[in-house]
């Protein structure tokens, strides 16, 4: 849901003294303030923004402007779909591709032959 326009946007307030008081971006300034929204003040400045476990780095460009800080850092992380369906598709596709080597290095062979 989006934030009403009179209510105006989101913005941890001690998160913009800290980008206020730096001036140009030198070190991450670390913050846990996921919901807080990119300002234009933001841009420039590299953000340590924390994930539940850890802190990931953020450089604000100019269009993440307006973005919440917490969708530049995943809580987490996707390794893949399992399960027997998703390991015989990779033993098929491998396969495959072990059929294709082999049937370009036959045709490979047969032309040196002529």
């Amino acid at each position: 849901m989006t934030r009403s326009l009179k209510k105006g946007p989101y913005v941890d307030v001690k998160l913009m003294k800290k980008i206020s008081a730096q001036g140009s971006g030198q070190n991450a300034i670390k913050t846990w303030a996921r919901a807080s929204q990119i300002a234009p003040e933001f841009v420039g400045h590299t953000l340590s923004v924390h994930n539940g476990k850890n802190f990931e780095e953020v450089f604000v460009t100019e269009d993440m402007v307006g973005h919440r800080l917490g969708e530049f850092a995943p809580t987490t992380k996707f390794i893949r779909h399992g399960g027997k369906m998703q390991k015989e598709a990779e033993i098929a596709a491998k396969q495959a591709e072990i059929s294709a080597a082999q049937a370009a290095k036959a045709s490979a062979d047969t032309a040196k032959k002529k």
